[in-house]
């Protein structure tokens, strides 16, 4: 029997189509790649992750010679969020961005293992984390959910 999924999510032209909430996380994910440790790819990654509270905890990929010893921005945001703030498992977006080896913003991604970490603390606080991407050209995409990331997430 075939079987089809939907994806939602939302895509804007520009950054400034944002809500101001948004628009402002988005600022803070730029702001984030600064942190970067990426000395072998040249590609600087930072997240910003917004608590219910309106607190936002950044992060930046932070590459490792002895490779998969680094970790990713997403992962680097929400573990420092869980850290700083363990009683507190109510996230409501996370920003991403990259920046390359030239300097310029560029499209930035969830890879897998961050989409399964991400889909878990989703499924703790029982209540949908947005996931706000820069793509080319300063145009968003929001996914409304983690699950519109990775539908087929591993069951808890």
């Amino acid at each position: 029997m075939d079987k089809t999924i939907a994806i939602d999510y939302q895509e804007y032209d520009s950054v400034n189509e944002l809500s101001c909430e948004d628009y402002a996380l988005m600022q803070r994910a730029i702001g984030a790649t600064e942190g970067a440790y990426a000395p072998y790819s040249g590609f600087c990654v930072g997240a910003a992750l917004r608590l219910k509270d309106g607190a936002v905890i950044v992060g930046s990929n932070q590459e490792n010679v002895a490779y998969p010893s680094g970790l990713c921005a997403e992962r680097t945001a929400i573990f420092a969020a869980s850290a700083q703030y363990p009683q507190c498992r109510d996230y409501e977006a996370l920003a991403i961005v990259g920046r390359n080896a030239e300097g310029c913003l560029c499209e930035a991604s969830p890879c897998g293992a961050c989409r399964q970490v991400l889909s878990e603390y989703e499924h703790v606080q029982n209540h949908p984390l947005r996931v706000i991407c820069y793509l080319e050209g300063g145009r968003v995409r929001v996914f409304l959910s983690v699950k519109n990331l990775l539908p087929f997430s591993f069951d808890f």
